[in-house]
Order: C-alpha cells, then structure tokens, then sequence
C-alpha cells in the first residue's frame, strides 16, 4: 500500500459487515464445533459457519473437495442438509446451546484492519449458493480441515477418479455416493477408512493397492487382510480405462526401485478409483492472511505456526485441528482455541487449555513422493499434472506455455525447470505464471501439491524447499451472480477509474498505443517518435 496516496488509505472504502459476532467458527468438524460448543458455555456470542452441504456446480468443479463426478445429481442441497444434521452429535450440541449455525456457507476470504482503520475488527467474506456478505468478527477460529493429496496417472482425468476425502463425505455425510465397483489406491489408516466405510454402504471393493510394502504386523494391512479384500502391497496404478468415465484400470508389480516388472499387469474392473495416498491441511485462508507457515512432513507439510493454545502469527486468529496439523486431536484443539479467545476476550472459564499440542506422526508426504517416483517411473511425464489447464508434467517441466495458444517461441523452448532453478530458488507461483499449471477452477486443489513434489525431483531440491503457489482471495470459486449484489462503497467507485493513472489503460491490447510527445525542451526516450 502506498502510503502517499490518501485514496488508497480512505477508510470509507473497507466493506461494512453485514453483522457482527464476537468468535468466528470456520469449520464444523471436530475441532470447529468443539470450538464453538466451548465458546458458548463460556458466554461467547459465537458463530458456526460450514461450507457443506456444497452445491452440485461446486462439486462438478472438484470443489471443496476432488469429487470425480460420483455425487447423486438427484440430491437436494435441503436433504443433504438434513442428513449432515442427523449424523452430526456435535452440530446438535451446538443447537441446542443457541449457537448461530450456518452451513451451506463458505468463507472465501479474511481481511485484517488497515493502517486507516487499525481499530476495526476482522472483516470475513461469506457466501452461499445465492449470495456473498461480509461478517465482522473480533475473533476468528479456522478450523478448515484437510483435503486430499493427488498423484495423476494416466487416465486420472476421466469421472470416477476421487479423492478419499470426497468419498467419505459423499458416503457418511450427503449418503449421495453413485459408485458401484471401487479400487482404492493408498495404505495406511486412510484407505481402511474407504474401505469400511464403503462396505458399510454396500459398495463392492475390487482392491486395494499400495505402492508400498507394509511390515507383516502393520495394523492396517492386517485389517484389510481381515475383511477379505484383494490387497496388492508394492503395485501401482498403470492406466485407468473406459469411455466417457473409468471402467477399468491397470495395475503393474513393481521392484525395489519402484520400477515396473515385466509380466505383471493385471486387469481390475471398477468405477470409481479413490485417491487415499494421503491428506495435506487446508490453509487456504491462513495463508491469504500472510500467517507464518512451516514445513512439518510429520504432520502433513506445509501448517501454521501456531503457540500451544493454537494462536497463529496473526493476532485475534487461531487454528484448530488437521489445518494446523495432522494427526492432532482435534475436538481438544477446538476447545483449547475457545478457551485462548475467550480470555483475550476477558471471558474465562474453569478449564484449562492444555500446556502442549499433540500429535502422531502423518505418512502422507513421505508416502507422496514414493508414489511420485514410482509413477514417473511407470507412467513417464506424458500425464496432465493440472487438469483444469490441461497441462502435462512434460510441459511444466519444459515451461511451455498452455497448448491452447497454439505458440512456443523459440526463446521459450530454450528454457525449462533446470534452467529457471539455475538462476535461483524454483517458486512455483513463477512456474505457475508461465505455464499456468493450478490457474484452473479448482484452484490447484487436484494439482498444488504434486506439482511442489515435481518440482522438488526435477529441481533435485529437499522437501520443503520449494514453497506452495500462495493463496489469494476468493479461496472458492463464485460466480458472478453471487458477487452481484456486493455493492461498491462510494469511496471506492468515485475514484477507481484513476487507479493506475495510465490514459491507455482503456484501450484493447490490440489497438495501437498512441506515443505521448515529449514536454518543450525534453528529449525523447529511445524509441519514441521525434
């Protein structure tokens, strides 16, 4: 912000918030709704928002979660609602104690006071299926969750391909699951989790494949052995096939450098092929609020720095459950991140939060660049990395620009990933501006964090080093008509058309640019007409 413009320091020009609350509760999970439950009992004028029940357009975008087309289209957003209630003991609490809930809305951005109104409490953009507001909040708890983490394959494009995140909500949470035949690719405490609860709902599963080979006396392998399923330890996914959505898939042995081995193809018939390779937190809104992030593998990668009550690095913000961590108990966290706003905001209670926060260690980066290695090896680097671009790992490794522009100078093929890590750190934000791999509509949800793991193999860099591409409001597509009725500030709309002070900027790209004719007595700058 420059802070000789007065324009841009008006404070009339900050949005007015619709309402006002004293906690801001983003996230009814676990943690969310332990938040809100305890800020309550402390007399905490508190509110619950969920972005569930999701609506049908968002899904069909992979958003909030990598669904692949395997939700009922005959599901209302009213009975989905009504089925979250019904298996929510925690949202029925929440009721009960008069705590204002709201699902169906999502939290597409976080605004902090400004220099002009450093007074002025956090400013929260809401949205549901029909309209976008503001909500002023003096304190806020993000307890976003996590979202699953994606390895592309050939074929993974095709319907039917789904994270295990998605799969459990359309099973448990919408009862709105339309797969038939499964095959879970992934170990470990996750794809048990499908597994259950996909017997639980009567779906047949065809396998269970993992690139990884578990001791004899791991837990969960030794579940999956129990229930009688197929389970191919130390294989991988070669190729989904089908029509118009996943009918079949490939898998293929591999050998102890995650290579394939000749001969051993094998043939699965299924419908639906469920990522659960493993979890990364949401820090979506975190992020756009410039709070410190740190490299933790053991608790899923890239998390908020946060103290043991769960205060970030942003005062009056707080985080509670896998967003901050994965592997945490999460209802305590919730309840420990009420406890700390409500004494910051002079309301105590006779608990006390806890000393430390605790977690068990998370496989899912570790497991990730296991199943990145095997598949360069297996698949090669002609796969879409992005679907949403339509980018493959050739092309964000060569930096080519997207194929739809039909043009790649010469210049441009003489660069790629070695060359740009030769001249610095790689930042996969430049990347993305060059390639446009995680521009699309699910805003890098299917694609951010194995392209970070790519980047990491080809740039010969240790995890970690290469950052994610940052986040930037709105965090969740909206459409048009929603952002209708967000009126501009007067403010605002009186002096926008002077923002940039450039008499060309109104002009199409494609119109010659006028030549400004130099002040009496000043000489012309290279290039302009004499």
């Amino acid at each position: 912000m420059n802070a000789s413009d007065p324009a841009c320091l008006d404070a009339h020009k900050r949005p007015q918030g619709a309402a006002h609350v004293s906690l801001l509760v983003v996230g009814a999970g676990a943690a969310g709704a332990a938040a809100a439950v305890a800020a309550a009992k402390l007399g905490i004028d508190a509110q619950l928002i969920d972005e569930h029940p999701v609506p049908g357009e968002l899904m069909a975008l992979d958003v909030p979660l990598h669904f692949g087309q395997r939700m009922a289209r005959s599901s209302s957003n009213a009975r989905s609602m009504e089925h979250i209630l019904e298996t929510s003991a925690e949202l029925a609490e929440a009721y009960e104690l008069g705590i204002d809930v709201q699902l169906g809305v999502c939290a597409w951005g976080v605004f902090p006071a400004t220099p002009a109104c450093a007074a002025s409490p956090l400013l929260v953009g809401l949205a549901d299926a029909g309209r976008s507001w503001y909500v002023s909040c003096d304190r806020l708890i993000v307890a976003s969750g996590a979202r699953d983490l994606c390895i592309g394959f050939p074929g993974w494009e095709k319907p039917g391909v789904m994270g295990a995140q998605a799969a459990l909500q359309l099973m448990r949470r919408y009862d709105a699951f339309t797969g038939s035949r499964m095959l879970i690719l992934g170990g470990g405490a996750l794809a048990v989790e499908v597994l259950e609860a996909a017997r639980q709902k009567g779906v047949t599963v065809a396998a269970v494949v993992d690139v990884e080979t578990p001791p004899e006396a791991d837990e969960s392998a030794a579940r999956i052995r129990e229930t009688g399923v197929p389970h191919y330890p130390g294989h991988l996914i070669e190729a989904a096939h089908g029509g118009l959505a996943v009918e079949s898939a490939v898998i293929v042995g591999l050998d102890e450098a995650c290579r394939p081995r000749a001969g051993s193809e094998l043939t699965l018939g299924c419908d639906t092929i469920v990522l659960a390779i493993g979890t990364v937190p949401n820090i979506e809104l975190l992020d756009t609020l410039d709070v410190r992030l740190d490299f933790e593998p053991s608790r899923g990668g890239w998390i908020p720095r946060c103290a043991p009550d769960g205060a970030t690095s942003m005062p009056s913000v707080y985080a509670a459950g896998d967003c901050a961590g994965l592997g945490a108990a999460a209802a305590e966290e919730g309840r420990c991140a009420a406890h700390a706003a409500g004494t910051s905001l002079g309301r105590t209670g006779p608990r006390t939060p806890r000393a430390a926060r605790a977690h068990t260690a998370d496989a899912s980066v570790p497991r990730a660049r296991t199943w990145m290695r095997a598949q360069l090896a297996v698949s090669g680097l002609d796969v879409p990395v992005c679907q949403c671009e339509e980018v493959s790992r050739r092309e964000l490794i060569g930096l080519r620009p997207p194929r739809y522009l039909g043009t790649c100078e010469a210049h441009s093929r003489a660069r790629d990933l070695r060359a740009l890590g030769a001249d610095g750190p790689l930042n996969q934000d430049q990347v993305k501006r060059l390639t446009r791999a995680g521009m699309g509509p699910c805003q890098g949800r299917r694609c951010r964090e194995q392209i970070q793991i790519l980047l990491e193999a080809v740039g010969d860099a240790k995890p970690g080093t290469i950052p994610l591409a940052r986040y930037r409001p709105p965090v969740r597509p909206l459409p048009m008509a929603v952002l209708a009725a967000d009126e501009e500030a007067a403010a605002l709309r009186d002096h926008w058309v002077a923002w940039f002070n450039i008499s060309t900027q109104w002009l199409a790209h494609w119109e010659p640019k006028p030549v400004p004719l130099p002040a009496p007595g000043q000489t012309p700058l290279v290039g302009e007409s004499e």
